[in-house]
Parts: C-alpha cells; sequence; structure tokens
C-alpha cells in the first residue's frame, strides 16, 4: 500500500516519534535524516535498488529494537549493517506478473501464530482492525496451501510469529517485510486510518501486509500504478510465479498503491501464486 509503508529488502521493514511510558509498548522512527555516503549508493545501485532521494533513518520496532536503514520514495528499505553483505543484482524475469522474493517460508515454520496486538500506546487493534483481521486470516487459510495461520488475540507478542498492530505514522497505509531464515517475516504494521475507512479496507491492507511476510512482493514493483517508479530487484529479487496472469492485476491485494479496488479478497492471481509458492 502506499502512505509511508517501508518495505525492506533483505529483512524488510517497511514516523512520529512516540515517548515511552512505563507499561505501555510504542514504535517510533528518527526524524533526522542522514545522507548515504558515494559508496554506499554505488552498492545499493549495484544491488537493483532505486537510489533516488535516499536517505538514512533510525527505526525502534514494536519489540524495542533499533537499526538504521535505507529508505527512498518508494517504500523500500534495506538495513545499513547488512549492505555490504548483500549480492550484486543477478539477472532476474522482468515481467508483469505475481512475484515473490527469493525468501519463502520453509516447510516446518508454516503454522503461523498471528497475534492481533491489543496493547496500549496507541499500538493496538481496535474493534474494526479485529473484525479485519479475523477476514485476513481467513483469506489465507481458506485456499489450498500449506500455510496454517492460527489467530489469537493479546499482547504476548514474544511468542508469535507474526504481529500485526498500529504504528501512528502510517496514516492509512501499512509496512511490513520478507521471510528470513526460513520464517514469516514479524511485523505487519498498519496505520492509525486504516479502521476509519471501514473493516473491508483494513482487510486489504492487513492481507496485503501479511501478504509480503510470507515473501510476495508488489504486483506492480516494476511500475507503480501510482508514480510510474520501479522499485528495483535488490538482493531479496523479485521472481515471477508460473502461472500468474501477465500485465498488472489491478485486482491483486498487492499492487502497490490503493487503485480504488481495495476489497479485502484476493484476485485469481493471487490465489495462483500463493497456492504455487506453499
Amino acid at each position: 500500500m502506499k502512505t509511508i509503508k517501508l518495505l525492506a529488502l533483505s529483512s524488510i521493514i517497511a514516523g512520529t516519534i512516540f515517548s515511552c511510558q512505563k507499561d505501555e509498548i510504542k514504535s517510533e522512527v528518527n526524524e533526522i535524516d542522514n545522507t548515504p555516503t558515494k559508496e554506499q549508493l554505488i552498492k545499493l545501485s549495484d544491488m537493483g535498488v532505486n537510489t533516488n532521494n535516499v536517505t538514512i533513518k533510525s527505526i525502534t520496532d514494536l519489540d524495542g529494537s533499533v537499526a538504521d536503514y535505507f529508505v527512498n520514495d518508494t517504500d523500500l528499505a534495506i538495513p545499513v549493517s547488512d549492505l555490504q553483505d548483500q549480492a550484486s543484482l543477478s539477472s532476474l524475469s522482468n515481467g508483469t506478473k505475481q512475484y515473490r522474493t527469493r525468501n519463502l517460508i520453509s516447510s516446518n515454520n508454516r503454522t503461523i501464530d498471528v497475534l492481533g496486538f491489543t496493547g496500549g500506546g496507541g499500538n493496538g487493534l481496535d474493534a474494526t482492525n479485529r473484525q479485519a483481521l479475523q477476514i485476513a486470516v481467513n483469506n489465507y487459510n481458506r485456499i489450498n496451501s500449506s500455510l496454517n495461520l492460527r489467530l489469537t488475540f493479546g499482547t504476548n507478542y514474544q511468542a508469535a510469529d507474526l504481529v500485526v498492530y498500529v504504528r501512528g505514522d502510517l496514516g492509512s497505509g501499512g509496512l511490513a517485510g520478507f521471510p528470513s531464515r526460513g520464517r514469516p517475516y514479524k511485523w505487519a504494521r498498519i496505520g492509525p486510518s486504516v479502521s476509519r475507512q471501514g473493516v473491508t479496507y483494513a482487510s486489504h491492507v492487513i492481507t496485503h501486509e501479511m501478504g509480503h511476510c510470507v515473501g510476495l512482493r508488489h504486483t506492480d514493483w516494476f511500475a507503480r500504478v501510482c508514480n510510474g517508479v520501479n522499485e528495483g530487484q535488490g538482493s531479496d529479487g523479485a521472481i515471477h510465479i508460473p502461472g500468474t496472469p501477465t500485465g498488472i492485476d489491478r485486482l491483486s491485494v498487492m499492487i502497490s498503491c490503493p487503485t480504488g479496488n481495495e476489497n479485502g479478497v484476493f484476485s485469481n492471481g493471487d490465489v495462483t501464486a500463493l497456492e504455487y509458492l506453499y
């Protein structure tokens, strides 16, 4: 989705600074931008990352972990600490179909405990978002795949494989990442304005962010429908999924920007992609 969602390329992570109060869980983005060095920009370019307007931001996540990331005007980010370990761009398909990353969930990690966070600090899901998350989980469990999502609501994010929570700087969009080490990406973040647009829209955003967490890229990564920008393939890749339709699938939940078709339902191409992968 659009807004400020920062989709990471290795550990992809897709800011208003929140004050930390006792017994509250907060997330924050340091608003002070830093300029990458020439060498860093060259490395990013070699990886296939669009280097227009790249800056560095420090991001603190829900669990308190802090790291610096390269971000740009699309919604791509990559950890600064891992930059030199990233591979240069290899030759990959550049068609117009559904895409995945190289990183997927291993067969022994496909029962996924999903937590809808209900804690304080403005990070908890309201009733609309909780209903929308249930719909999103049903979306994944309904298809013929080996993924099995088990949903609970509460505050024990430490025990969950995938956590959906509200982040105050994301407006009506979201922020997520790709799988790593055979496990789903843990954080599916949504903005505070998502629920204000209703259950259907919220279920679409949440389903989209969870799609990244299990390894799906934007259907239109090569030419975002909102601005035509190519996000770059990056070290995680943008690998075509066999059997998905040619052309941009505007009904896909994995379109990068709102198109007016946000109905919270997988397109046929989305279902084909997930059933092929899992």
